[in-house]
């Protein structure tokens, strides 16, 4: 029998191998978690965002709106974290496994999670950035402008196009998102690998928190003037000349008028925002796995 299957089928390959051995429901919940993940992040940590976001503006802080409304632009950050988050988590799972299939990597390789993070960062922009475009306009403007985020969007599109109107700085914004990617989940996944050998302790939802935060941190603060850039760019007028400068063009302007401390605009609370960002958003990512695989186990 051994040999009647030896000779007249072809072995399966790594690839099918891995989905074959993944659980049922794995994906499913990868999409679920990372949505409940984003939703949570976005909404307890908005006012930092907000502050992050004004400190960035070309406005400053204080023209931008200072402390008065930092929930301001909170309607679309909600709305779009829990589809953004849970795209990203699906396409970082499914790649982490087809990737190790096709490469014949270890599952902990930090090169599968650089390039599935990176790529999977890229599809979950297609709904983050026009997400990022209402928020930010939101959160950035003065007293007098009371447009709802729909009605930033819709002028946004009327007026500047698809490309330049909701998708204005998609260029910038991954720019910022790969290397922040590339840096973070690498670590986070080496954190996790390393928490049991170095604590002697089980790895909970806590210590994967613990883990997603020091990893948010480091990947905050070395991204930060690639944040500055971004906002700038998102922020701009459509007849301002930001819009019309390339990104290198963009980090000389900042340069001249603030020097080198412009760049590391709203450092402090990206680092905060992110550092305690990251601990609820894998928190509770693992958090939510653990609740629908235990579920998927209580009702087998």
């Amino acid at each position: 029998m051994e040999g009647e299957m030896s000779s007249g089928a072809a072995e399966p390959s790594k690839t099918t191998m891995f989905f074959y051995n993944t659980p049922k429901n794995h994906f499913f919940n990868a999409l679920v978690a990372g949505a409940v993940a984003g939703m949570v992040v976005d909404v307890v940590l908005f006012p930092i965002d907000t502050m992050k976001t004004r400190l960035q503006s070309e406005l400053g802080f204080w023209r931008a709106g200072g402390f008065r409304g930092i929930y301001k632009g909170l309607a679309p950050a909600a709305a779009g974290s829990a589809p953004s988050a849970a795209l990203f988590f699906f396409a970082y799972e499914n790649l982490k496994i087809f990737l190790g299939g096709i490469t014949q990597s270890s599952k902990n390789s930090p090169y599968i999670h650089m390039v599935s993070a990176s790529s999977a960062e890229v599809l979950a922009c297609v709904v983050r950035v026009p997400v990022e475009i209402a928020k930010q306009r939101r959160q950035a403007s003065n007293h007098k402008q009371q447009r709802s985020s729909l009605q930033i969007l819709w002028t946004a599109y009327k007026n500047e196009g698809l490309r330049q109107g909701l998708y204005r700085g998609f260029g910038s914004t991954i720019m910022r998102e790969i290397p922040f990617s590339l840096i973070q989940f690498p670590l986070w996944e080496y954190f996790k690998l390393q928490w049991s050998p170095a604590t002697g302790l089980e790895l909970t939802p806590f210590s994967v928190a613990l883990c997603g935060a020091i990893a948010g941190g480091i990947s905050s603060g070395l991204t930060t003037p690639l944040d500055v850039i971004k906002t700038r760019v998102m922020l701009a007028e459509r007849n301002s000349l930001i819009v019309k400068l390339t990104i290198p063009q963009v980090l000389s302007s900042i340069l001249r008028e603030k020097g080198f401390k412009g760049l590391f605009a709203g450092f402090i609370p990206r680092v905060l925002w992110i550092t305690l960002g990251g601990a609820f958003f894998f928190g509770f990512y693992d958090l939510t796995s653990r609740l629908l695989v235990s579920q998927e186990a209580y009702h087998k």
